[in-house]
């Protein structure tokens, strides 16, 4: 069991034992909220991290009024945090944390908690506008299953702001194929036995009188197959992490399909500019790594030492250094020809403009051999990336 798994199932325990003694949102605060914010890597003593009672021009809102933590990355605000007492009920305040959200565009993600649950709000429906309904909820009273990979995402070391908002999308859809799946399952109404049986090339003619003859079949054999399917995960060895190391092909034009998670798709883009970085870096110890969120080639095996990362599902691929740009290097790229975008990433239109930022490919490399980098204390980090190394 990691590190961070265990501490979050000590802090869901914490919770159940000693929330009902937490009368006042003070002292929620300190024995619910706080707690959780530091195993997220967000040190309530660290003020670079973690500002309370943060202030700032909110239009709309009372002079008075601040949202009670902002969470910061590099010195950027991405999360806003309102807390209340743990026995109060959360729905009647959002209103009042979508005033400050609405008025910090930077901001990706708020969240209101009691200690016990969380909802997590964005803004899927109208941009900087924060949305009615969270897209996740997490209560550490019920909830079993998957409460540390969800927090993970959220994590000091792990969080983008800029896939923060993919993150909430992905659970909206999630939400709803998972219930459309269960209705389908569970109700096996006519148009899934019509489906089910055109896909069994059952060759008859699909009459209402057929279908519901076979609709207590075909609730049988979904029964059968869901069986087959639990016991045979459960003689299986746990999948592979989501970043393990990916099989390059060269010349391959077709996307590869992670065989252990469909989200993870290596585009022959992405092979090609690991293509371009091991010519830029030859007789080097380089992988290439992806992941739902981004591509990365990464040195020695190690996933922080990454020498650049790669977003090829935008509007305009970009990709961006795990050293902050320099105005040398600034200098340099505007004489390739490329531009810069938001966070130092840098917007390429082939894999190929690589070859251009030659220089700086191997001053990444420089930094990732360099082991007092990657120090608990002292280390440089990225100022412009959202992720600490």
């Amino acid at each position: 069991m990691s590190d961070f798994k265990q501490r979050i199932e000590h802090h869901a325990e914490h919770v159940k034992n000693v929330g009902t003694h937490c009368a006042t949102e003070e002292t929620t605060k300190q024995a619910l909220i706080l707690p959780l914010l530091d195993i997220l890597g967000f040190s309530p003593y660290d003020p670079t991290k973690v500002k309370a009672e943060y202030g700032a021009d909110f239009p709309g809102a009372k002079a008075s009024e601040r949202v009670d933590y902002a969470l910061f990355s590099h010195g950027i605000p991405v999360m806003f945090i309102e807390a209340k007492a743990y026995a109060e009920n959360l729905t009647n305040h959002c209103p009042q944390l979508s005033r400050y959200y609405n008025a910090t565009p930077e901001v990706a993600v708020a969240a209101i908690t009691n200690g016990r649950e969380w909802r997590f709000f964005t803004d899927l429906e109208n941009r900087n506008i924060m949305d009615s309904t969270p897209f996740l909820i997490i209560d550490f009273e019920t909830d079993t299953d998957d409460v540390e990979e969800h927090l993970e995402r959220f994590h000091y070391d792990n969080l983008e702001p800029g896939t923060l908002r993919a993150l909430a999308e992905e659970n909206v859809y999630l939400t709803a194929f998972k219930a459309a799946i269960t209705a389908a399952l569970r109700d096996c109404d006519l148009d899934f036995v019509r489906y089910v049986a055109t896909r069994a090339n059952t060759q008859r003619t699909m009459t209402s009188k057929f279908l519901e003859s076979i609709q207590p079949i075909i609730k049988q054999a979904v029964a059968q197959s869901i069986s087959e399917m639990v016991a045979t995960s459960l003689s299986t060895p746990e999948a592979a992490p989501i970043a393990a190391p990916i099989e390059i092909i060269p010349d391959e034009d077709a996307d590869i399909v992670d065989p252990d998670n469909a989200k993870i798709i290596t585009t022959a883009e992405e092979r090609r500019l690991f293509d371009v970085c091991t010519d830029i870096l030859p007789d080097e110890d380089l992988q290439a790594r992806d992941t739902e969120s981004y591509f990365s080639v990464v040195h020695g095996g190690k996933s922080n030492r990454w020498i650049f990362r790669f977003w090829g599902d935008k509007k305009h691929p970009a990709m961006q250094f795990i050293i902050p740009l320099t105005d040398a290097d600034k200098t340099e790229i505007s004489r390739a020809g490329l531009k810069i975008g938001s966070n130092d990433q840098i917007l390429l239109d082939k894999p190929e403009d690589l070859y251009r930022l030659a220089g700086i490919v191997r001053d990444a490399l420089t930094y990732c051999k360099n082991d007092d980098n990657f120090k608990r204390k002292g280390r440089t980090i990225n100022a412009t990336d959202s992720t600490a190394i």
